[in-house]
């Protein structure tokens, strides 16, 4: 799997086409693997927005390793008679294999849950308190933890919280547990427009720094690390005021 992981591009872009036609015809797994080749940046974006990648954990590495496994899947599913760019359709099947593992993995047990939430508050107290200069190291010292400790307890919460929301989501998008495919329908639109209003109206709710977080991420598609950069805080704090961000759009979608 490791050997899959390239920064060659293994197609150029005037020539993706080209490979794609003579893949869907021929099936060979040398193009498949060209193709796979191209689309890797792909892998690296979804997984750097899913999760922070404080430290060195090996987290990390079995995320991209899923994602591999979700883009040559898709690769090998993608029709190129229905109108839809590739870019869109691996981005669902990577996203989905690596939730599929998320879920396989006990992300956040009772013990877990319990450090989050007194890190969680440790963090607010210390942006509060202006005499407070090294954040983390004071969370790490009240926590009796290392610093690698605490931000692993903080990827931990972001990716439980990015699952948990990701269900949430679903859950919305099931109509009487039957699956809508054609977007025109009435039903999906519908669905379309609810899912729309609660998360505008949880939106307006929220503080002027997890709105900032809201924009910065999701409608400029900056990273937690740049995120982190122009609010001058650290990226663990991000990380948090995200995590706090999704478990108010699970509230409210649940409630609907």
């Amino acid at each position: 799997m490791k050997q899959i992981i390239s920064t060659d591009e293994a197609a150029r872009d005037g020539d993706i086409d080209k490979l794609w036609k003579e893949y869907k015809t021929t099936g060979s797994p040398d193009l498949k693997n060209e193709i796979t080749m191209h689309y890797l940046w792909l892998i690296n974006s979804i997984v750097r927005r899913m999760m922070p990648k404080y430290g060195k954990f090996n987290e990390y590495d079995d995320l991209i390793n899923c994602g591999v496994l979700g883009l040559m899947d898709a690769v090998e599913k993608f029709d190129l008679g229905h109108g839809v760019k590739f870019e869109a359709y691996s981005a669902l099947r990577i996203k989905g294999e690596i939730l599929d593992y998320m879920r396989s993995q006990d992300w956040a047990p009772p013990s877990m849950r319990k450090k989050i939430s007194a890190i969680s508050k440790l963090y607010e107290q210390a942006e509060n308190d202006k005499s407070i200069y090294d954040i983390d190291g004071f969370v790490a010292e009240r926590m009796e933890m290392s610093g690698e400790q605490v931000q692993k307890v903080l990827a931990h919460s972001h990716m439980f919280n990015v699952m948990s929301f990701e269900d949430s989501i679903a859950s919305v998008q099931a109509v009487n547990s039957t699956p809508i495919d054609d977007e025109s329908l009435p039903e999906r639109q519908l669905m379309k427009k609810e899912l729309k209003q609660a998360l505008v109206e949880t939106i307006d709710t929220l503080g002027e720094k997890e709105r900032l977080v809201v924009t910065l991420y999701y409608y400029e598609g900056l990273l937690l690390k740049e995120i982190a950069d122009i609010m001058g805080v650290t990226e663990s704090r991000v990380s948090q005021i995200h995590s706090k961000v999704l478990m108010k759009l699970k509230v409210k979608l649940g409630s609907r």
